[in-house]
């Protein structure tokens, strides 16, 4: 049994004396059986959402955003999911799926999204921009696009609308001819499209080398056996030539080129909205040149697919139900041939992140305390609706989207297909190596959703009511990490040092906050559950271990969804219980782990930490006992006085910041790189931060200490505030012990370790994405 704090009561009798209110957006749909041909299981639902296309209450478009803050903090969809079967020991009230802390105290007590993940947009040799900067058009018009120059070559996109771009064509007398592929693409499409097999010979057309190979299968049964008459009506003669007319307009909105995000080099690129929807509305019309082939030594081998026909001819009932959302996002953004106020007036800003064998963190010499950050455990929450205004993780493979333009359909693929905007990344993306992130800040969510995998389903409209930054993005941040895949055969080799040293550095790199040294404000809250956990293989306690190590040493409250597994939840609790009692460092966690492998024996991985923790204990004397308790109460009673004037510092330097903060890649180095700061001093100004330092200070203090001398250096504290706790705490020390206290500051030393990328898709293959319930 452990003991109850006022840290872990009174966040509880908080949380359970709210009034928890979910919005939820109305919207028609049709029904239609569908069939689990997958894994022939049951769905959640008998019946799914048919696409609804010219339904206009649900499509309507709030271009300006308005909805404040609070508003949009409550607005959450509860979407409690089982994905791993693991849920019969679940609570039914909602509200008691948590544990550890309330989400509150990972967004530090603030408004969702009060806290900047990155700097307002300004182009520089590292951060394309592909609008007019700054922007002049009115809030609910799309920013007008940059005149630039084009470029044909191996540094940036090669688009269908190029003059270089070309093509072999068959003449009349059996010769063959050379033409424009643009030229043959808009004559393909401007022909009449009544049906799927005529958009399928459209599509092969201009794709000719690919006749007797593409297989159109899903698309021709999502028109003749999923929807209804009237709907594939609609498509064909409205949505359909909406699309094309928005694929065309190519030239016009795309005036300048596109640069690859290439690997080890940190770059941007912003883009709007509308430009986005055009180069997908490619992307589904199968336009992109030199993007079709899969073989090893091709142009774009280490790149993502981006071209639609993979997806349309797969299998299962979940690849009919991406097609829904997608189909569902261009009704949304295409514009009619009178009116074009449903485009989205924002942008959206991808960022590649590559660490430096100079920044990397030496995790042996980490003094982080792993209870230093606030911790919230979730089992019946997601990160997409619990997750708002925090950073977001996006479990990723290695080639961005994983099978999501295939049979894949787990936690990537699904937040790719309710906000597609994702998907564009696939473009310019090269694949991840071991020391890279992407960071994708922007994009907006377009459909709801129920399942999971094989029992997804489509459940209509999504009216993201998440306000625009500075620079007109959606306030949502998502960073793509790709955890390493292990198979049935060789699960035990994900606790070799090494490898977990690697998932470590990749969680750092995406973890890392953009904007340290350059902003008085601590770093948003991280977002993110059983990485890599599914038909990856990865053990989902280590997985979780490795994130909050990452989190408390980059000084980020972390929200851990742990998606219906109760189980890990409390044992989460418990570990995090321990740490607390231990005031275990980063540093002290990374020893236990490193041994685990060669010492645990017969114990679980949450067993050996437990156990070795303890035999690490420091030894109290009984009679210091009360008295150091009655210290910590005092330490929480104090930094709690102290939250509601720190609370009201933090909004007031928000609002003063917003356009004072440097670009994230300014061109301030030759080689353009973004220049990451190490990240590695705590804001010694957040209330929270300062509560939980000082109790853990307070607790590793040695039997000698004087505990009336504790509580009322604090008391001091908290009546004059010249001082920190933590400040109060080590003076203290340093004139009990005649010695500075040393273990107040973290310092690294430079280590080289990083993997070459295999060049291969290998890791994106739909059966690994599809085969289990969470990546």
């Amino acid at each position: 049994m452990y003991r109850l704090s006022v840290i872990d009561v009174v966040p509880a009798l908080l949380q359970s004396a709210k009034i928890i209110c979910a919005l939820q957006i109305p919207h028609k749909l049709s029904r239609c059986n569908h069939n689990n041909n997958n894994n022939n299981k049951e769905m959640d639902s008998e019946s799914g959402g048919s696409m609804d296309i010219d339904g206009a209450t649900s499509g309507t478009y709030n271009n300006t955003a308005t909805a404040t803050t609070a508003a949009a903090a409550t607005t959450t969809t509860t979407a409690h999911r089982t994905h791993d079967g693991n849920n019969s020991d679940c609570e039914s009230d909602e509200e008691w799926h948590w544990r550890c802390q309330p989400i509150e105290a990972v967004q530090r007590g603030l408004q969702p999204y009060e806290l900047d993940h990155v700097a307002p947009v300004s182009p520089s040799a590292g951060h394309k921009v592909l609008h007019r900067h700054p922007i002049r058009e009115s809030p609910t018009k799309p920013p007008r696009p940059f005149r630039g120059t084009h470029k044909w070559d191996a540094k940036h996109v090669r688009l269908p609308c190029a003059p270089e771009s070309k093509y072999p064509v068959e003449t009349d007398d059996g010769s063959s001819d050379i033409e424009s592929r643009w030229a043959m693409i808009g004559r393909a499409l401007l022909r009449p499209i009544n049906n799927s097999k005529q958009l399928q010979a459209a599509i092969l057309s201009y794709n000719s080398t690919y006749k007797g190979q593409w297989g159109f299968g899903a698309l021709h049964k999502l028109f003749d056996d999923e929807l209804d008459e009237s709907e594939t009506r609609v498509f064909f003669e409205d949505l359909l030539p909406r699309i094309i007319r928005l694929a065309l307009r190519l030239p016009e909105l795309l005036q300048a080129s596109i640069p690859l995000l290439k690997q080890q080099h940190s770059c941007a690129l912003t883009l709007t909205q509308e430009q986005i929807s055009c180069l997908l509305a490619n992307a589904m019309l199968c336009t992109f040149p030199r993007r079709n082939t899969l073989k090893r030594k091709s142009e774009y081998s280490t790149f993502p697919d981006i071209n639609f026909n993979r997806l349309y001819q797969s299998s299962g009932a979940s690849v009919l139900e991406k097609l829904k959302c997608i189909f569902h996002y261009f009704r949304r953004v295409s514009p009619t041939e009178r009116d074009a106020s449903n485009v989205p007036p924002g942008c959206v800003t991808f960022v590649r992140l590559c660490g430096k064998p100079e920044q990397q963190v030496q995790w042996h010499q980490s003094s982080a305390s792993l209870a230093s950050i606030p911790l919230h455990v979730n089992a019946g929450g997601t990160i997409e609706d619990q997750g708002i205004g925090l950073l977001q993780v996006d479990f990723a493979n290695m080639y961005l989207g994983g099978g999501v333009l295939g049979q894949g359909c787990v936690q990537e693929e699904i937040r790719f297909v309710i906000c597609p905007e994702l998907l564009v990344s696939k473009l310019f993306t090269e694949c991840l190596l071991p020391n890279e992130a992407l960071l994708m800040v922007g994009c907006e969510r377009y459909s709801n959703y129920t399942g999971y995998a094989g029992s997804f389903v489509w459940e209509g409209n999504h009216e993201d009511r998440t306000p625009y930054d500075s620079s007109r993005r959606r306030r949502t941040a998502i960073v793509a990490i790709d955890a390493l895949s292990f198979g049935k055969t060789s699960k035990a080799q994900q606790y070799r040092e090494d490898l977990m040293l690697r998932e470590l550095n990749k969680a750092s790199i995406g973890f890392k906050y953009l904007l340290s040294g350059t902003t008085t404000t601590p770093p948003p809250g991280v977002a993110t559950g059983n990485w890599g956990c599914g038909a990856f293989g990865g053990d989902p306690h280590l997985k979780a271990l490795i994130q909050l190590m990452v989190c408390a040493h980059h000084n980020r409250p972390l929200a851990y969804f742990t998606f219906g597994n109760c189980q890990l939840r409390d044992d989460l609790q418990q570990l995090w219980q321990l740490f607390r009692t231990q005031n275990t460092s980063v540093q002290q966690l990374w020893s236990v782990l490193r041994r685990f492998k060669k010492e645990s024996g017969s114990r679980t991985l949450q067993q050996f930490v437990r156990d070795e923790l303890q035999r690490l204990k420091p030894q109290l004397n009984d009679d210091d006992d009360d008295e150091l308790e009655q210290a910590m109460l005092q330490c929480e009673a104090a930094a709690a006085a102290a939250a509601d004037e720190q609370h009201s510092k933090a909004k007031t330097t928000t609002e003063a910041k917003a356009l004072k903060s440097p670009d994230l890649l300014a061109d301030d180095s030759s080689d353009n790189d973004i220049e990451l700061d190490d990240g590695e001093q705590l804001d010694k100004d957040e209330a929270e931060q300062e509560q939980a330092n000082a109790m853990m200070s307070a607790a590793s203090l040695e039997s000698n200490t004087n505990a009336a001398a504790i509580a009322a250096a604090i008391t001091a504290a908290a009546s004059t505030r010249q001082l920190t706790l933590l400040e109060m705490l080590d003076r203290h020390y340093d004139q009990g012990q005649g010695q500075p206290n040393g273990g107040s500051k973290r310092q690294h030393q430079s280590s080289i370790s990083s993997d070459k990328c295999l060049k291969t898709r290998k890791d994106c293959n739909d059966g690994d994405a599809s085969s289990s319930n969470f990546r």
